[in-house]
């Protein structure tokens, strides 16, 4: 079992993610969805040379023997970066590899909402959030914005990673990429010392806990913009996470601070396209004009779906205008686009909509 074939293989077949686990084929997601890559069964004496030699380092060997899972970024000469994740099932490793691609997109070509990330690659100060499932483009798109920014602006971007994904290169910014356990130990240690750094644009590759949402906000308040992504599905559902993080006798000055800080979300679904040419995002985007602001800082976050589907002229889009406007396109199926819906009922409504009037 060769990895590097295995990973010829991927970005012959132009999967995002593989899967390798002890008496399992090779699988890999291709398109969204797993499929098969290879009909040589995966041995045990494979699973352990395949992960000896990803854990060729004597610190990631380490980390591993004390976690028993791990993150990093491998890069495989003439062939291309993966993230890697080793972790142990059932007493054995098993190892999900995801292609790191070295071009950084422009929006256009992610299929991004090419004015509203234009207009928060613009903000000076404040918070912005991608949010959406794992392995739904949202360091992706956060790339794009960094790349858009350091195309045009003459700033210091800093970012803070756990593992640095995509490699950019100064243009008019200078730009700054640390790794959590290779540059700095801890979100929070990063961002204990952001303000000697100077920094105008902060990018935090994911917030987990209370103390880096503390931190984040602490380093809006100094002034910074801060871009992050959360694994959560829509912006009311982020919303009432980061509320979350806090304890109850602390979420009124929480929602306080955020309708104070936060500028905007987007929310992001890769689905597949119709004729089978890759993957394409619906997304949810959302802006925090003063009624969703006001809004927040009332806790009255379920009423702010309300406003994100009626909120066209402020640049707002609902994940259900997004899908219906891809199966209007004929770029995804209906079926495909009705899986993926919020309220599959509001779905079926607009696309009845959309059937009587070609009736």
């Amino acid at each position: 079992m060769n990895i590097s074939h295995l990973f010829r293989l991927m970005i012959e077949k132009e999967a995002s993610d593989m899967y390798l686990r002890t008496k399992a084929f090779p699988r890999a997601r291709i398109n969204g969805r797993v499929q098969v890559i290879s009909d040589e069964l995966i041995s045990r004496s494979d699973m352990q040379a395949l992960s000896t030699f990803l854990l060729a380092s004597e610190q990631r060997r380490k980390k591993f023997q004390e976690k028993l899972d791990i993150d990093f970024i491998h890069e495989e000469p003439e062939i291309g970066r993966f993230r890697i994740n080793i972790f142990i099932q059932r007493g054995t490793p098993a190892i999900v590899a995801r292609h790191v691609h070295s071009n950084i997109k422009s929006f256009n070509e992610l299929n991004l909402p090419v004015k509203f990330c234009k207009l928060f690659s613009e903000e000076a100060k404040g918070l912005f959030l991608v949010c959406g499932p794992a392995g739904n483009g949202k360091s992706t798109a956060i790339a794009s914005m960094i790349e858009y920014i350091n195309s045009i602006h003459e700033k210091h971007i800093l970012t803070i990673e756990d593992p640095i994904e995509y490699m950019f290169q100064d243009q008019k910014s200078i730009i700054n990429q640390r790794e959590l356990g290779l540059d700095v130990l801890s979100y929070q240690d990063a961002l204990r010392s952001i303000t000697q750094q100077s920094p105008d644009i902060i990018y935090i590759g994911n917030i987990r806990d209370v103390e880096t949402m503390k931190a984040a906000v602490t380093a809006t308040e100094l002034g910074a913009f801060v871009m992050t992504t959360f694994h959560t599905v829509n912006a009311v559902q982020t919303l009432i996470r980061i509320i979350n993080f806090f304890p109850p006798h602390l979420h009124e000055e929480v929602r306080m601070q955020l309708s104070l800080i936060l500028k905007g979300t987007i929310s992001l679904r890769l689905l597949p396209r119709k004729d089978g040419s890759g993957r394409i995002p619906a997304f949810e985007t959302m802006v925090v004009t003063p009624t969703v602001s006001r809004l927040i800082r009332e806790g009255r976050i379920q009423e702010i779906q309300n406003f994100i589907d009626q909120g066209d002229l402020f640049g707002m889009q609902s994940f259900r205008k997004s899908l219906v406007q891809l199966v209007k396109d004929e770029v995804v199926d209906v079926d495909e686009a009705r899986r993926f819906a919020d309220s599959k009922d509001e779905f079926d409504l607009s696309i009845k909509g959309i059937k009587s009037s070609f009736d």
